[in-house]
């Protein structure tokens, strides 16, 4: 019998109290949620495990909380977390577990950097001397400010800041994981795992490899089982070597809503399905106007919100290879997908593991980002990991903070105002018929996801997308530079504003013919 092979009971069995447990995982896709559930319900029999430390660096689980990381949410079995992105839904859902938890002090919770949790576990599998990087200088990562802290039950730093040469780093200390869950497809009776129907790699190798020298055993669940040395060697993605046990859920899916679609793994190229015309609506203007920020070969990062309307925005006008997209997940090229499947393309070019996306990412390899933004404060700081007063609809940083380090070019997009927002778009022109009740330009930014200072300081192009007008940061401040056809400058925009915004001496108005349904623009 294959002593590799066992069931998730006895999996669940063999993750020990006080654990530092790494989870391979993103929002909606590569989860090992039936491993997951079967630790939870170990710990509602058993009481065991206890006070474990889950290391997480892209959500575990899909952006609602129902699976994931929510089976293992339960006081006295979850001490700490320490993860990149957390559970995120909509407000009429309720809220994940793991953010009540949070909420209300009930876990230690750290929000650390997707690329950043990445690299740290190849310190900790290399045994050097703990993460020094830049990545997050003057965001909430920053030990100046909450150093990746979540509540206020959260104490120890993780992070500090180091001079070496006299340039200043952040040092994040290596935390070593006794156990990893990863996730492939297929695994061989010796335990070499390919990943052919997975829409992503992740960081399984890199978290294997930490538990592998740090004494620790690596759970991966597959969906199947076969001969030993029947998988081709070229197609193993985590050796035997770094594989103890071997869990097999045959109905994993491969992303949340996603039972299985050849197209999203990269073994198919699909053929071009029509999509109906986006409606027009404010987010419609928004991507509409982001996507000319766009020039002919780009590499273009894009983010969840309204940014990743962006591609939709370039299918319609018939110029889908303008650019190249390059997603944090891993995906190159493609169609990148929306909702459950974020993460995901269709028709990818090539999948790369998430920790080398995330390196050309950090070194300023792309051109430009497409992101979305909650919050703006008065020097052009951006607010996209915390909102207090609506915990669940945040999802932490994810790759945000690595993603805007180094590029060139920022395209942020959402909303003027938001909870609310009324409008009329015709005749080429937009109208404001109702505010949104929450000011998103304002003084009273809650988290520093984006620091407007240092990206002046690195002479950082950014650009706020609005439905009602255009936005960028220079030296001087935050300054409108364009203003939708039927807006007043005074009335919708200066007077809804929280922060001082200042109108570009040459001033223009927003194309017409993005406010209308055949998007017949001058300049196009």
């Amino acid at each position: 019998m294959n002593q590799k092979i066992v069931s998730f009971q006895e999996a669940a069995s063999l993750i020990p109290d006080d654990a530092v447990v790494s989870v391979s995982s993103s929002s909606g896709l590569g989860c090992p949620d039936a491993m997951l559930k079967a630790i939870g319900e170990r710990f509602e029999k058993e009481q065991r495990p206890k006070d474990l430390t889950v290391l997480s660096p892209i959500a575990a689980g899909d952006m609602y909380g129902i699976d994931g990381i929510d089976h293992i949410a339960r006081e006295g079995l979850l001490k700490r977390i320490i993860a990149g992105s957390y559970p995120s839904g909509p407000s009429y859902m309720k809220s994940p577990k793991i953010w009540t938890m949070i909420d209300e002090n009930r876990v230690e919770a750290y929000n650390v950097p997707s690329g950043i949790m990445f690299d740290m576990h190849r310190e900790a599998a290399a045994r050097r001397a703990g993460l020094f990087t830049q990545v997050g200088m003057g965001t909430f990562a920053d030990p100046r400010l909450q150093g990746c802290r979540m509540n206020s039950r959260t104490k120890e730093d993780i992070v500090r800041i180091v001079t070496l040469d006299g340039t200043q780093w952040l040092h994040f200390t290596n935390i070593y994981p006794k156990v990893a869950v990863i996730r492939g497809t297929t695994a061989d009776e010796r335990g070499n795992i390919s990943m052919e129907h997975e829409g992503a790699y992740l960081g399984a190798l890199d978290q294997a490899l930490a538990a592998r020298n740090s004494g620790g055993i690596i759970i991966a669940q597959v969906k199947r089982v076969c001969r030993k040395y029947s998988i081709p060697a070229q197609r193993v993605h985590i050796p035997s070597t770094l594989v103890d046990y071997i869990v097999i859920d045959p109905d994993q899916k491969q992303t949340t809503e996603t039972l299985y679609d050849p197209a999203i793994s990269g073994e198919i190229r699909s053929p071009d399905v029509y999509e109906a015309s986006m409606d027009l609506s404010p987010e419609t203007i928004i991507a509409r106007r982001a996507a000319t920020e766009l020039k002919a070969g780009m590499t273009v990062n894009l983010g969840f919100g309204i940014s990743a309307l962006v591609p939709k925005v370039l299918k319609e006008r018939g110029t889908s290879d303008l650019v190249t997209w390059a997603i944090e997940q891993g995906a190159v090229g493609g169609s990148p997908l929306t909702g459950f499947a974020f993460g995901c393309a269709v028709n990818a070019e090539a999948i790369m593991p998430s920790p080398y996306q995330f390196t050309f990412f950090q070194g300023g390899g792309i051109d430009t980002a497409m992101l979305s933004f909650m919050q703006v404060g008065e020097d052009g700081s951006v607010n996209v990991s915390r909102l207090k007063a609506k915990p669940h609809v945040t999802a932490g940083c994810g790759g945000f903070v690595d993603i805007v380090h180094s590029v060139k070019n920022i395209v942020f997009c959402g909303t003027f105002t938001a909870g609310g927002l009324k409008t009329v778009i015709e005749q080429g022109k937009l109208t404001i018929l109702q505010e949104g009740k929450a000011v998103k330009f304002t003084k009273d930014i809650e988290h520093i996801t984006f620091s407007g200072t240092e990206g002046i300081r690195k002479d950082q192009n950014v650009t706020y997308v609005t439905e009602r007008c255009v936005i960028k940061l220079k030296p001087e401040g935050l300054t409108v530079v364009e203003i939708a056809p039927g807006i007043d400058l005074q009335k919708d925009i200066i007077d809804q504003s929280g922060v001082p915004l200042k109108a570009d001496k040459n001033l223009r108005m927003m194309d017409s013919g993005l406010f209308t349904y055949d998007e017949k623009m001058e300049n196009n």
